[in-house]
Parts: structure tokens; C-alpha cells; sequence
């Protein structure tokens, strides 16, 4: 049971919180009202605001739509205006442009275009609203009359700024690339700049709104002529100079050919004569020249046209790159066809004439003339690579014209070769024509002076005679091919001139004189041929060529020393009389003993005579043959000499005994010297 005391003070403690829950619920009820009473006075507020802006919207939006329609009717009205003004100029356009139309694009080519633009603007302005209008017409005729004066500025501009490219500068434009101190490439400037930006921006105006292609063929046309001037001026200048100082060059290009080196005409050892490969012989082993292995002293037509060729490869590139800012793409190729067909075919039609008179050279067996085929060939294929690049894009026929001059040039050059070979070998056997000497033939010299020219032009003459060879093989031959090729060429020739050399030794009447002939001829081809590059080519099909030659000539010197035979018989020891020491001699020895004497004597005299007249060029082999022939006469003189000189089979030993073997000797050194 809980005390009194304490229940007491629980029930007041009780008591007190109870009214402590009463106040606070007191202050809720409180706050609560007046939050209900602040939500009323704010939904009031609120739906006040809401109708003041019902109200507003009501009153501003029609005023918005009125204003926003006024903005529109104002633009409207700009537009209108600004309509009827740009309308309104199409009309004073013709009457704004024509004094400046009238008056050409001459000096003021930017401000005239774009009068033109504005006139063109009109033109398709009333084409498209007004077509029936007298200003549409008015207009166009003032458009065409623009395009004209486009036009006529054009070919002005063209005609007046274009000007022949000078030999001198052509000269330094081929030959600086070949010149190693011309590092930098020689400008070549066909228009003045500005020229050049005027005309560019005439044919752009024309090709895009002229609709007019005519001025392509002014263009070519003014092009075509000054390409194909510049080359007939370089082959002109050829002429004047070569007829002045011998030698074309250019001027601008300093000690271009002074000091160098040539060498000297290949001559025949022991006479004179002149052949007619003489001269083109001396201008081939001339060489110095703007071009890389060129001949210097060439033919001056030859070596003009050389030049032209190459003068036209190099002009051709730089009108392209001239054609490519004036003609549009894709008209560029045909354009450039049409403007170097004059100059091209001026320079095939001067190709044929050369081939035309190399066939006509053959007939007079004139093969020297021929030799000009062959620098021109070489040069042409030398230069194909670069004439292909160059024709890229042109006509078939364009292209096929170079290809068709060679295969004339490689078929008259391989006649030429065949027709050379055939008359060495039936070269007839003319007397008067025979050196009396024995010395060299004109018909071994000039045989070996064109074999030699050929040397220059190794490939040139292989590819020939491998361009006439009907073999499958042969459609597509290697330089390997060309080259044994002419190594049998060279075989047949010197075969053929060794066999009409066998024939022509015949005319002499002694076989002295015929070996003597024989052997010079045989000496001479074989020096010639181990002094160039020739033996090499021989070996290339005849291993033992050399050899031969050798034998050859051993042979004819053998066939010459039996000529000495009916001198050293008189005194041969096996036709002379045994002679008994201190036995007297009958008549009939001394008899004999005086014959062989006399018989030496005058057989060695009559030779002398004979043989002092003949000539033997090469010193090498005339002191071997005299040495050779000395040693044995004297050998045979002095044995004879040494038993029969003191043998009393005369009154008179003065007169038998007339030379001493030291004479001899001197008698038989003075051989083969005329001046002697």
C-alpha cells in the first residue's frame, strides 16, 4: 500500500503536466486560426491579381496583333520599293554601261567586266518578266557588242605581246640542261604578267558567260605561227652563223665552245688522196656542241635540225604550260594539238626530205650524205621519251608521226649499211685507180672511215639492222641483239673488202708489188681496227680476227721476200763452183764466178730501182721488212763475197765487185722511201 505522502505529490505532479498540455494546445488552436485567417486573405489577394491580369490580356493583345500587322505592311512596303528601284535601274542599265561598252575593255579591263555583268543581269531580267520589251533588245545588242569587243581585246592582246622566242634564248633553253655550270633553267616568258592576267580573265569571262569557244582558235592560231617562227629563226640563225664563223652557238652562254678540244681528220698514211667521206669523217670526230653527245661539226642543215627538234620538245612544253591558264581543262589537249601541227609537221616534212635525199645518195652510191641519217636518228629516239611526254593526250595521228619518221630513218639507214657492203665488195678493178706505189686503196681507207663513223653511233646502226630482221625474235631485240648484229655487219664489210682486195692485187703485173699492196691494205685495216673500239665489236661474232689479219699480213711479206729470190740465187752457195785453193781456175769458173756477180749486181740494182718507188706507210713494218730482207742479202752477199772476193777470176775485180756488204745493206734501208 502506497503512503499518503507519496500519492499526494504524484497526483501533483500529475496535475501539472496536465496543465501544462492544456496550454499548449491552447497555443496550437491559436496559431492554427490564424493561419486559416492569413490562407483566406491570400486566396482573396490572389484571385484579385488573377482578374486585374484577365483584364490586361483582354486590353493588350489586339493592340499586339494591330502593331504586329503595321510591322508586316511596313516591310511590305520596303520590299515593294526596293523592287521598283532594282527593277527600275534594269532600265537605265543600257544608258549607265554603253559609253564604257562603246569605248572597249582596252586599260580598264575590270571596270569593263563589270559593266558586262550588269548588262547580262538585265538581259536575264527581261528575258524572264518582259520578254517582248525594246529594252530586252536594246540590251542584248549592247551585250554582243561587249562580247566583241571581248573578243577583239583578246586576239589584241594576243597578237600585240606575242613575240618569236629568240635563237639565242632557245639555244641556252636546250643547252642548259646539258651544261653542268647552268644549274637554274632558263625562263621562258611568252606574255608580260599583267598581259597574261588580263587575257586569262577574258577567256574565263568568255567560256563561262560569252558562251563562245572562237577565241580558242585565235588563241592556237597566234600560238601556232610564233612556235613554228621561233623554230625556223633558230634554223636560220643556224645558217648565218655557220656561213660567219663556221660554228653556231649562243651568245648568251659565254665560252661555250671556246677551248675544247678536237681531234684531228682521220687521214691514210702514205698519200692524199680526197674521198668523199672525208669531210662528214672530220665532222664526226669533231665533238663539242650544246647538246650532250653531239657532234660538233656537223652538216649545217643536220645539225640545225637537230637542234630544231629538240628547240621544238622544250617551246611545245612551255606553250602547254602557257595553254593551261588561258584554255579551259577540258579543251586544253585539243587546242594544243591543233597549235603545234604546223611546227610538227614542218619538222617531219623536213625528216623526209632528209630521208628522200639519203635514198637518192644511195643510188649514186654517195654513202657520206647517208651518214647525216644517223645523228638525226640517234638524236630522234634520244629524244622520244620526252616528245611522247610531250604529245600525251594529243590525236593518234599526232602521235604516230615521230614514230613514222624513225622507221623511215632506221629502213634508208639499213639500206644504206647493205647497199656500203655490196659496193665494197663489187667495186671494180679500176687500173687507173690502183696506187702505183702499193700503197693503201681508197676504197680500204673510206671502208674503214665509215666503220669507224659508225662506232658514234653504235645503237643507232645495230637498231637498224635489227629493225630490217624478220624474226619473232627480233620484234622486241635487246641491245645485246643490235650488238652482234653489227659486229656480222662489220665482218661482211671487211670480209667483202678483203675478198675485192684479192681481186684488185691482180692488176699488178708483179707479185711483188701485189703482196706489197696486199700487205699495207691487210696492215692498215688491222691498226685501224686495234686503235678504236671496232676490234671489239668484230670479237663480239669473230673471236680470231686479229689473228688472221696478223697471218695475212705475214704471209704477203713472205710473198714479197721471194722477190729477192732472183737476186740471192745468182749467188746461192748450192749454184756456185767449188774453187780448190791454189788451184788455177778454168775459163769456164771464172766464167761463172763473173754471171753470179753481175747477175747479183744487176738483179740487186734493178730491185732497188723498182722497190724505192714503192711505199710501205706504216715505219714499224717497213723498217721490219727492210731489216728482215737486209739481214738475209747480206748473209748471202758476204758468205759470197768472203770466198770469191779475193779468187783472181778477173783482171778487173772493180768491176764485178762493185758494193760492199755495207752498201748493200744502205741500198736495201733506201727502200720504200721515194724521197730517198
Amino acid at each position: 500500500m502506497i503512503p499518503p505522502q507519496e500519492a499526494s505529490a504524484r497526483r501533483r505532479e500529475i496535475e501539472d503536466k496536465l496543465k501544462q498540455e492544456e496550454e499548449t494546445l491552447s497555443f496550437i488552436r491559436d496559431s492554427l486560426e490564424k493561419s486559416d485567417q492569413l490562407t483566406k486573405n491570400m486566396v482573396s489577394i490572389l484571385s484579385s491579381f488573377e482578374s486585374r491580369l484577365m483584364k490586361l490580356e483582354n486590353s493588350i493583345i489586339p493592340v499586339h496583333k494591330q502593331t504586329e500587322n503595321l510591322q508586316r505592311l511596313q516591310e511590305n512596303v520596303e520590299k515593294t520599293l526596293s523592287c521598283l528601284d532594282h527593277v527600275i535601274s534594269y532600265y537605265h542599265v543600257a544608258s549607265d554601261t554603253e559609253k564604257i561598252i562603246r569605248e572597249g575593255p582596252t586599260g580598264r579591263l575590270e571596270e569593263y567586266l563589270g559593266s558586262m555583268a550588269k548588262i547580262q543581269k538585265a538581259v536575264e531580267y527581261f528575258q524572264d518578266n518582259s520578254p517582248d520589251s525594246p529594252e530586252l533588245n536594246k540590251v542584248k545588242l549592247l551585250f554582243e557588242r561587249g562580247k566583241e569587243s571581248l573578243e577583239s581585246e583578246f586576239r589584241s592582246l594576243m597578237t600585240r605581246h606575242s613575240k618569236v622566242v629568240s635563237p639565242v634564248l632557245i639555244l641556252d633553253l636546250i643547252g642548259g640542261e646539258d651544261d653542268l655550270e647552268l644549274q637554274e633553267e632558263v625562263p621562258l616568258e611568252h606574255l608580260p604578267e599583267s598581259v597574261l592576267h588580263d587575257v586569262v580573265r577574258i577567256s574565263r569571262w568568255l567560256v563561262e558567260y560569252g558562251r563562245n569557244q572562237d577565241f580558242m582558235n585565235v588563241y592556237y592560231q597566234i600560238r601556232s605561227s610564233q612556235l613554228d617562227r621561233s623554230i625556223k629563226g633558230l634554223k636560220e640563225h643556224f645558217r648565218k652563223s655557220s656561213s660567219s664563223s663556221g660554228v653556231p652557238y649562243s651568245p648568251a652562254i659565254p665560252n661555250k665552245r671556246k677551248d675544247t678540244p678536237t681531234k684531228k681528220p682521220v687521214k691514210r698514211p702514205g698519200h692524199e688522196h680526197d674521198f668523199r667521206v672525208k669531210h662528214l669523217s672530220e665532222a664526226l670526230n669533231d665533238r663539242a656542241g650544246p647538246l650532250a653527245g653531239r657532234d660538233d661539226m656537223l652538216d649545217v642543215e643536220t645539225d640545225a635540225y637537230i637542234h630544231c627538234v629538240s628547240a621544238f620538245v622544250k617551246l611545245a612544253q612551255s606553250e602547254y604550260q602557257l595553254l593551261t591558264d588561258v584554255i579551259p581543262e577540258h579543251h586544253q589537249k585539243k587546242t594544243f594539238d591543233s597549235l603545234i601541227q604546223d611546227a610538227l609537221d614542218g619538222l617531219m616534212l623536213e625528216g623526209e626530205n632528209i630521208v628522200v635525199a639519203a635514198r637518192k645518195a644511195i643510188i649514186r652510191h654517195d654513202f657520206s650524205a647517208v651518214l647525216t641519217v644517223f645523228p638525226i636518228l640517234r638524236h630522234l629516239k634520244q629524244t622520244k621519251p620526252e616528245f611522247d611526254q610531250v604529245l600525251q593526250g594529243t590525236a593518234a595521228s599526232t602521235k604516230n608521226k615521230l614514230p613514222s619518221l624513225i622507221t623511215s630513218m632506221e629502213t634508208v639507214g639499213a639500206k644504206a649499211l647493205e647497199d656500203f657492203a655490196d659496193n665494197i665488195k663489187n667495186d671494180p678493178d679500176k687500173e687507173y685507180n690502183m696506187p702505183k706505189d702499193g700503197t693503201v686503196h681508197e676504197l680500204t681507207s673510206n671502208a674503214i672511215l665509215f666503220l669507224q663513223q659508225l662506232l658514234d653511233f653504235q645503237e643507232t646502226a645495230g637498231a637498224m639492222l635489227a629493225s630490217q630482221e624478220t624474226s619473232s625474235s627480233a620484234t622486241s631485240y635487246s641491245s645485246e641483239f643490235s650488238k652482234r648484229l653489227l659486229s656480222t655487219y662489220i665482218c661482211k664489210v671487211l670480209g667483202n673488202l678483203q675478198l675485192n682486195l684479192l681481186s684488185k692485187s691482180k692488176v699488178y703485173e708483179d707479185p711483188a708489188l701485189s703482196a706489197i699492196f696486199l700487205h699495207n691494205n691487210y696492215n692498215y685495216i688491222l691498226k685501224a681496227l686495234e686503235k678504236s673500239e671496232l676490234i671489239q665489236l668484230v670479237a663480239v661474232t669473230q673471236k680470231t680476227a686479229e689473228r688472221s689479219y696478223r697471218e695475212h699480213i705475214e704471209q704477203q711479206i713472205q710473198t714479197y721476200q721471194r722477190s729477192w729470190l732472183k737476186v740471192t740465187d745468182y749467188i746461192a752457195e748450192k749454184n756456185l763452183p767449188v774453187v780448190q785453193p791454189g788451184v788455177k781456175l778454168r775459163d769456164k769458173e771464172r766464167q761463172m764466178i763473173k754471171e753470179r756477180f753481175k747477175g747479183f749486181n744487176d738483179g740487186l740494182e734493178e730491185l732497188c730501182k723498182i722497190q724505192k718507188a714503192w711505199a710501205i706507210p706504216d715505219m714499224e713494218q717497213r723498217d721490219k721488212i727492210r731489216q728482215a730482207q737486209k739481214s738475209i742479202v747480206k748473209e748471202t752477199y758476204g758468205a759470197f763475197l768472203n770466198r770469191y772476193g779475193s779468187v783472181p777470176f778477173t783482171k778487173n775485180p772493180e768491176k764485178y765487185i762493185k758494193y760492199r756488204v755495207e752498201q748493200v745493206g744502205d741500198m736495201i734501208d733506201r727502200l720504200f722511201d721515194t724521197s730517198a
